[in-house]
């Protein structure tokens, strides 16, 4: 109100060089204006905007407020007043006083911005230039959270936007210097010490391409998650500025496989989880337990994993999930048995398995116990007890294996298709198999190792500098897990198309230059059992597309039932020898494998010559 009293003056004093102006016509033209400003920003809510805050709405707000108070004040003198003033006098009047009202909010803001200055200034040295790709809606967010937080420790330095209008213009205070096409060159030129991508809505594809271009920098480099993660937490903007994931490193965009028909596949009914506390057991219980199960039993021999899995679900459906979690191993016959017998599951989805390849090479009968007659006990059980579906998760390792882990997995996906055959044995159960490639960020997978020896400061280790692998993500692994249950009709290898396969040191390098650090890459030497690609099908199967255009099967290879079972049972007895020595056991563990498999081909000393190499 003084702001609006000093205006009028200025105007008053200034309209009496032209005008007769009175002490009453001065004292009745003040009475009027200052209560029409006073009630109109009070009703236009001007008074109850935080200024330090305030955007360009509140400004807004509080011109229009300016001009209709200057309206109001017109007609109301024009009324209640019995002298005519012109009107070029309210008009100035009321522009004088809009201007001086927002003017003085806006002094405001530059004060405070300029006292963040001086109190952030001492600090300057702990924050690190900053890079931001994108000048969007996302990036304005995160620039005014940037300002009114001390402990930030981001200084945006420049941005980068693909949109050319906003190229050598400022935004928010930042100057976009070029496109996306530009990041290496303007990240030198301004010194950026880190980069943080900030397009929420770009798809995986995308975000690869913009982080294969900042990892040319060799800077650290961060990314605003997408829109739908930040309803997932109460959390400040800046606070989710988090590291790169693996499907966004690799660009890989996860398949959608899921419907209403696999949905029903398990909602009411009793599904077993073998192994449910792994990386691949785990996410199967939470997409069961989110779609309605009448129950879940989640089978685990490791106690830690089943303990936080049962926690997690406990915490997220409470009593409405009927959970059941079990300590046993499927290498344990009755028990399993016993478990399947007792709670009568309609679903068994089989991922109890011993994956690690090298750890495999040195036990062998171990890897078979565990592996081929895990699967074996497991199986038996089901189709006794009458399961009606059951599936095991397999592994590209499986196809021309070369090491121990895979050769089990080929001989785990015999004895599915054989209890499709059998005689007698499989009255009402549908068995499949399920075949994939690596799993992002699964326990033992490269990444979490990678990672791990990065934040270690290397070096990054790597077999060899042509090994390829094929990925997908864990929630890709478990649809197709779903939707193979759905749509089986016994005896089928199922497949998921992956894509295209990445190769280990291109990858090892994108993680090392998006960690911003100077970090050498170890080439070791193949490991034992390790081949430089995997296959997902042999070129017997042959490959059969699906009602899904991502998922095709494999017909099952001809092999002779009763003689696979002689080999087992063969097998069982070597395995369980205790007087040989563990170097003898080994060698015969393989060649029984070699004989069963036959297209697992192994000199009598492969390991030998692999580890020899490797030294090398």
């Amino acid at each position: 109100m003084v702001l609006v009293f000093f205006a009028f003056n200025i105007c008053y004093y200034y309209c009496r060089l032209y005008l007769e102006c009175t002490s009453y016509m001065y004292t009745h033209l003040l009475g009027l204006l200052i209560p029409a400003f006073f009630l109109t920003l009070f009703l236009s809510g001007a008074y109850h905007s935080l200024w330090k805050y305030a955007e360009a709405k509140e400004f807004f707000i509080c011109t229009i407020a300016s001009v209709a108070a200057g309206a109001i004040y017109f007609i109301l003198s024009r009324l209640i007043l019995d002298f005519s003033i012109p009107f070029y006098f309210y008009l100035v009047t009321s522009a004088v006083a809009g201007l001086m009202l927002v003017s003085v909010r806006l002094l405001y803001r530059v004060y405070r911005d300029v006292i963040n200055d001086i109190e952030n200034k001492g600090k300057k040295s702990a924050k690190k230039r900053t890079m931001i790709v994108g000048c969007g809606n996302a990036c304005h967010s995160m620039l005014a959270e940037i300002k009114i937080t001390p402990d930030c420790n981001i200084d945006p330095v420049v941005g980068v936007d693909d949109n050319l209008n906003k190229v050598g213009k400022r935004f928010n205070s930042l100057y976009v210097a070029g496109t996306t096409a530009d990041i290496k060159k303007i990240a030198d030129k301004y010194k950026a010490e880190q980069i943080i991508i900030a397009i929420p809505s770009a798809d995986n594809a995308r975000r690869a391409e913009l982080i294969e271009r900042c990892s040319e920098v060799g800077v650290e480099v961060k990314i605003l998650p997408r829109f739908l993660d930040f309803q997932a937490e109460d959390r400040d903007f800046i606070q989710k500025i988090r590291d790169i994931t693996p499907d966004e490193l690799l660009g890989r965009q996860t398949v959608n496989v899921v419907n209403s028909e696999v949905l029903d596949f398990v909602r009411q009914k009793t599904v077993l989880v073998t192994g449910g506390g792994g990386s691949i057991g785990s996410e199967l219980s939470r997409q069961i337990a989110a779609n309605s199960p009448k129950r879940l039993i989640i089978v685990d021999i490791y106690e830690n994993n089943a303990y936080d899995i049962e926690q997690e679900l406990r915490r997220a459906y409470g009593d409405s999930l009927d959970l059941k979690v079990i300590i046993s191993s499927v290498r344990d016959r009755e028990r399993i048995s016993h478990i399947i017998r007792s709670y009568r599951p309609d679903v068994v989805i089989h991922a109890a398995a011993h994956k690690h390849v090298p750890l495999m090479e040195t036990s062998p009968a171990e890897a078979v116990k565990n592996n081929i007659f895990g699967t074996l006990n497991t199986a038996r059980a089901a189709a006794e007890y009458g399961v009606k579906r059951f599936i095991m998760i397999s592994t590209d390792k499986a196809v021309n294996p070369t090491n121990v882990m895979g050769a089990t997995k080929r001989v785990c996906e015999m004895i599915i298709q054989s209890m499709n055959t059998t005689p007698g044995l499989c009255r009402d159960t549908c068995f499949s198999c399920v075949r994939f490639g690596n799993v992002l960020g699964s326990n033992g997978s490269v990444i979490p190792l990678f990672k791990k020896q990065i934040a270690d400061g290397g070096p990054v280790t790597v077999t060899h500098p042509d090994i390829i692998r094929y990925f997908m993500t864990i929630p890709e692994a478990v649809q197709l897990v779903l939707v193979t249950g759905a749509m089986a009709h016994g005896g089928e290898v199922f497949v998921l198309d992956m894509g295209e396969p990445v190769k280990i040191v291109d990858l090892a390098k994108k993680m090392i230059a998006i960690a911003g650090k100077k970090i050498d890459i170890e080439f070791i030497g193949l490991r034992p059992g390790e081949k430089l690609f995997e296959e997902l099908l042999m070129s017997e199967e042959g490959l059969q597309k699906t009602r899904n255009d991502k998922i095709y099967v494999g017909h099952p290879l001809d092999f002779d039932s009763d003689v696979l079972r002689g080999q087992l049972d063969e097998l069982w007895e070597i395995v369980n020898d205790n007087e040989m020595s563990d170097e003898e056991l080994s060698e015969i563990v393989i060649s029984k494998l070699c004989d069963i498999v036959p297209t697992f081909k192994r000199k009598k000393k492969d390991s030998e010559v692999l580890i020899a190499a490797a030294t090398n």
